[in-house]
């Protein structure tokens, strides 16, 4: 009996590892804390203060050693490795941090009564490294002004590097130009981060890797398929039996590279037309997924139009089990007070 499964890595909703986000900047130690205590108490003879000379100890008396409070504060504070979360996502800001070792700097972000948007530093960054942790899933455009003005507020409170983590980076589909007079959004989000103040930009699975060439300020780009692969494993199914399909010709080059990683797998293409914004129609398939486990590798999910209607024509073709992956779960429908019920149709 055929079946299907649904795996995504939601970037907006902190299902992404931290680690995978962390890997490209392994130059920051993870300070070891401690705290010294007097093993000793001070002791008087013949009237006259007296403390033993120690091997094993500090040899200072409680008075003279610092506050533990005021230590505790030194020990925190004395990396140069600062992590700030907006409002979009701070449960991975919050999970990056504590796999770090670190607690995440203190920032006040509000909203005034007309939206617009107030952002304070609540400790200084001064010659420091800061991380901001802000993706720009929907509502994309007011994550993205909160980013700005982040990265605004490092700049002037004279922030040594400044790198905006953007795990899901919006705007993104609009990369090229399919159309006459029509803009480029990417390129402009592009353009606006760098002249905000970031001096760098880590993302997750961008829509197409031209993207990364839009900035003019260096780029880690890093990949949510090895946990894809891990969930696979996970799974036991045989290779002889996997085919990874395309959900449409844009996705080819992504579902390639993925199918080399499950022992070369066979490839599918789902050729569609698509005749508006978010409306996408299936036509045909191109390739043999009869009997097999099909994997469906996508960059995100939106309406799920694609991943729905891509499904139902692989079970129409024959194949006996269904995975849809995604990195970014966006399920603006969902947002909308809708439900996963279209993936019920398959």
């Amino acid at each position: 009996m055929a079946s299907s499964s649904l795996l995504w890595l939601c970037s907006s909703n902190a299902l992404i590892s931290p680690a995978t986000l962390l890997k490209a900047h392994p130059r920051f130690p993870i300070r070891q804390r401690f705290r010294c205590s007097l093993v000793e108490p001070l002791k008087f003879e013949n009237g006259k203060p007296h403390f033993p000379l120690l091997t094993s100890g500090p040899a200072f008396p409680t008075f003279l050693s610092p506050n533990s409070h005021f230590q505790n504060d030194i020990n925190k504070h004395d990396t140069r490795l600062r992590i700030f979360s907006g409002t979009a996502n701070p449960a991975l800001a919050q999970e990056i941090a504590c796999y770090m070792g670190l607690e995440l700097g203190k920032i006040k972000i509000k909203r005034f009564a007309d939206g617009e948007i107030y952002v304070q530093l609540q400790e200084s960054v001064r010659g420091c490294d800061v991380f901001l942790v802000q993706p720009t899933c929907p509502p994309a455009n007011e994550n993205l002004m909160e980013l700005l003005i982040m990265i605004d507020a490092c700049r002037r409170a004279s922030a040594k590097n400044i790198t905006a983590v953007i795990p899901y980076f919006g705007y993104a589909r609009a990369d090229r130009k399919t159309q006459g007079r029509e803009s480029i959004a990417a390129k402009l989000v592009a353009n606006l981060i760098t002249e905000a103040g970031a001096n760098r930009v880590l993302a997750c699975d961008l829509h197409s890797g031209q993207s990364m060439g839009y900035f003019d300020i260096p780029v880690d780009h890093v990949y949510g398929q090895p946990v894809i692969l891990d969930y696979l494993a996970s799974k036991t199914i045989c290779s002889d039996d996997l085919v990874v399909v395309s959900p449409d010709v844009g996705g080819v080059a992504r579902a390639r590279a993925f199918a080399k990683k499950l022992s070369d797998a066979p490839l599918a293409i789902v050729d569609k037309r698509r005749h508006g914004h978010n409306v996408a129609e299936v036509m045909n398939l191109i390739g043999d997924v009869k009997g097999k486990v099909a994997v469906m590798v996508d960059d995100m999910i939106d309406t799920a139009g694609t991943i729905a209607k891509g499904a139902a024509l692989l079970h129409q073709e024959g194949a006996r089990e269904v995975y849809a992956c995604s990195t970014h779960a966006v399920f603006r429908y969902v947002m909308l007070g809708g439900s996963l019920s279209v993936f019920k149709s398959f």
